[in-house]
């Protein structure tokens, strides 16, 4: 049976453990030099709806350094679903590919490339989730607390994809998730409910500050997403109060700040901030490539 990666959640605590002990060690080797190609000769097809810089450049450095070869199919290389469907472009890539990664807008794009394929399917983000950053997410916060016991992680904004993903990964590894949002922009219900299914469910408030006071991590991203800019001036009053600054942060003392990447610098989250010591910003976004490739050997290394 073929296994893909559409959400967190089609992975169990233990298999996510499995991918995070592998993610580990290929950064260790990478680090000390050690070639690893265990999927020599072994090719992933990444289908982009949407433009990136990180999910690009970390999927097809990953395949190259696991000994793989990745192929680019941008929007005009391919039409999704439009001149051709997508149950015959997810078998036909099937013939020629060992795993699909798709950078899409609806996530029932990536569930039908998912049901037709015969390789993996990976999403690499829909507006719906991004289990991907959620890998490097938890990755980044085992590595900074040596482990996820005990371990607390506020979300300060919108309940947008990646905070969906981490909603559910945190609560496949225990890790204890308070999410701050204005009313409107909170979690839906269901993912509530698939998160309280699989571990804790996320704690909800529309206070940042009560999120944030005694948290290990506080964790933001941008309040305008691509495809939202026309919601610029709402948006950026809904969220006013909401931003991670040094003010914010002096309610939790030690807490590591994260971001997924790219960051509107003194919208949702300030200069300071991100350039601070505090700050795992950047080992976050490296470890995008570290994740991924665990994914990868956890899907096609058999």
């Amino acid at each position: 049976m073929t296994r893909h990666f559409t959400d967190i959640d089609d992975l169990s605590s233990d298999e996510l453990a499995a991918v995070l002990n592998r993610a580990a060690d290929y950064k260790e080797k990478q680090r000390a030099g050690i070639p690893h190609p265990d999927l020599e000769r072994q090719t992933m097809g990444m289908l982009f709806q949407k433009p990136s810089t990180r999910t690009r450049v970390s999927f097809e450095t990953g395949m190259t350094q696991l000994g793989g070869h990745a192929v680019f199919l941008g929007e005009n290389d391919i039409q999704l679903g439009h001149g051709e469907p997508l149950k015959d472009t997810a078998r036909a890539l099937s013939g020629y590919v060992d795993a699909i990664m798709a950078r899409v807008f609806e996530h029932a794009n990536v569930e039908e490339l998912a049901r037709y394929a015969t390789v993996p399917v990976i999403n690499g983000l829909t507006d719906d989730a991004h289990p991907c950053q959620t890998l490097a997410d938890l990755l980044t916060i085992r590595e900074a607390f040596g482990g996820f016991e005990g371990t607390s992680v506020a979300w300060v904004g919108d309940a947008n994809n990646v905070a969906r993903s981490l909603a559910l990964g945190c609560a496949l590894t225990g890790v204890d998730l308070t999410v701050a949002t204005p009313p409107e922009y909170a979690l839906d219900d269901d993912v509530m409910e698939q998160a309280e299914a699989l571990g804790p469910a996320p704690t909800v408030t529309d206070d940042p500050a009560e999120a944030v006071a005694g948290a290990d991590v506080v964790y933001t991203d941008v309040w305008i997403s691509m495809g939202q800019e026309d919601q610029r001036d709402y948006r950026l009053s809904a969220f006013e109060g909401f931003q991670v600054n040094g003010e914010l942060l002096a309610g939790s003392d030690d807490a590591r700040v994260m971001h997924c990447l790219p960051a509107h610098r003194g919208e949702e989250i300030t200069d300071e901030v991100i350039e601070n010591e505090r700050s795992l910003v950047f080992e976050q976004a490296e470890n995008r490539l570290h994740a991924q490739k665990g994914l990868l050997a956890w899907l096609l290394d058999e």
